[in-house]
């Protein structure tokens, strides 16, 4: 199940105020405790001044018993608030429990805590001793306080901060759901167009100014990406098209010419001679097809495999030759130059293949008798194969579309007599992909040039 923004968003809300809340109420709490203590402490001091001033005071027994009573009358009933005083002289002892007084622990000012059987709550205690005076030997005098209120205090305190905590989460709670329903409105707003959108309205876009900042980046990278698609599906559409378009003429040749030679009587020369064209015909329905697969697996990315090291005029030469009938035919030259030395890795049978669809594309488009140049160059871990010929000027709005699949410039250089079918020059841009490399054009000066690069041997 997948979670939901706005719960996640409640949810963090909800522990950020918590902890918060925490946070804060634990240092209240110790402040207020810290306060109390001093207010514990201040209370007893007081307490234990009134006394030791008498105490000082009282050397015999007479003047002792002066002490007792105002022990008895600051003693409360409740006993809330009581007085020890120990002493080696039996008279001048005072309080019941004294021994409990002596096991009483207490710090080096003096404080401490007496828990008694018969309070529900503690007494904190001051205990000071008090120097010898007359006959009266030192006394140890101990003065207790009920650490009841304190202790409701700060259980009050610490009730009311948990009330309060929770009431502010859930309060939080209730407001960060609204704020998140609120805040994630726009978002909505862009789900819902967003779910508008179809094949027949490629060309829609969301719309940018109504959303927030944080969106409009969302929005616009969505729209790049709409584009993009668009882009790719009217390519595809175009591809397909062209595709019916040059398999639509050897399959019309195929079949008229069939029901021609099925429209009456024919001899077995006429046959062969049918069977003849037709088997051309199937033949470019073969290349178109072998052609359309291999430029699928060069889009998947298939990369060239059997790399190696290898000169690259040798295989030019190797092409030269396998086109050497062609050139007889049309009289035509080729010559190599520049950096004849250079050697690249390559697989031998892409790159004879890619030279092979350059030379033809030159050899189709020149005139007769015309000289084919081929250039190398090297330029850092690049190999430049030029192939340049003389021709019509190519406009330069065409020379970025010569690579695309199934282009041509116009009609004029579609006229029949060619035997390409439009993959040509997109088989040399995906076998310089394959290497690594990258195509190029340019039409100048009289003479068009199309190559493209690999990579130079380490």
């Amino acid at each position: 199940m997948k979670r939901s923004i706005t719960v996640r968003l409640v949810a963090m809300f909800a522990l950020a105020t918590l902890a918060t809340f925490l946070l804060i109420g634990a240092a209240l709490y110790g402040v207020l405790q810290r306060e109390l203590a001093r207010h514990q402490h201040d209370e007893l001091q007081t307490a234990y001044q009134d006394m030791e001033y008498m105490i000082k005071r009282a050397g015999t027994p007479k003047r002792w018993s002066h002490v007792v009573t105002k022990m008895d009358t600051l003693t409360l009933a409740n006993g809330s608030k009581r007085f020890w005083a120990n002493s080696p002289d039996p008279r001048y002892r005072y309080g019941r429990d004294l021994s409990e007084i002596q096991a009483v622990p207490h710090s080096a000012n003096g404080m401490g805590m007496l828990e008694l059987p018969e309070r529900a709550y503690p007494l904190y205690t001051l205990t000071k001793t008090i120097a010898a005076y007359q006959d009266r030997p030192a006394v140890e005098l101990t003065i207790g306080i009920d650490a009841m209120p304190y202790v409701h205090t700060l259980h009050t305190f610490l009730i009311a901060l948990m009330a309060l905590s929770l009431t502010a989460v859930l309060l939080v709670m209730v407001l960060g759901y609204w704020i998140a329903q609120v805040g994630l409105r726009p978002l909505k707003l862009l789900s819902k167009e967003a779910q508008t959108l179809s094949p027949r309205t490629l060309s829609q876009r969301l719309r940018i100014s109504p959303l927030p900042a944080e969106l409009s980046d969302l929005a616009t990278a969505f729209n790049g990406a709409l584009g993009r698609l668009e882009a790719a599906y009217n390519q595809l559409e175009a591809f397909n098209a062209d595709v019916a378009h040059e398999l639509r003429t050897p399959l019309t040749n195929l079949i008229g010419e069939t029901q021609v030679a099925l429209s009456r009587q024919r001899t077995a020369p006429q046959f062969q001679e049918v069977l003849q064209s037709n088997l051309e015909e199937v033949e470019r329905l073969r290349s178109i097809v072998n052609d359309m697969l291999f430029l699928a697996r060069a889009d998947q990315g298939e990369a060239a495999t059997g790399l190696v090291q290898t000169p690259i005029v040798q295989e030019i030469g190797k092409t030269i030759e396998f086109l050497e009938f062609v050139l007889d035919e049309t009289q035509e030259t080729v010559k190599i130059d520049g950096d004849t030395a250079a050697e690249a890795k390559i697989e031998t049978a892409l790159f004879r293949r890619a030279m092979t669809n350059l030379l033809q594309n030159a050899i189709e488009h020149s005139r007769s008798g015309a000289q084919i140049l081929v250039n190398l160059h090297q330029e850092s871990s690049l190999i430049r194969i030029a192939v340049s010929n003389p021709g019509e000027p190519i406009a330069h709005n065409h020379l970025p579309l010569l690579f695309d699949r199934f282009y041509r410039v116009d009609a004029a250089r579609h006229n029949g007599q060619t035997h390409g079918h439009g993959l040509g020059l997109a088989i040399v841009k995906a076998i310089a992909t394959m290497h690594g490399g990258e195509v190029f054009a340019s039409s100048a000066n009289g003479m068009n040039t199309i190559g493209f690069s690999v990579p130079a041997a380490g």
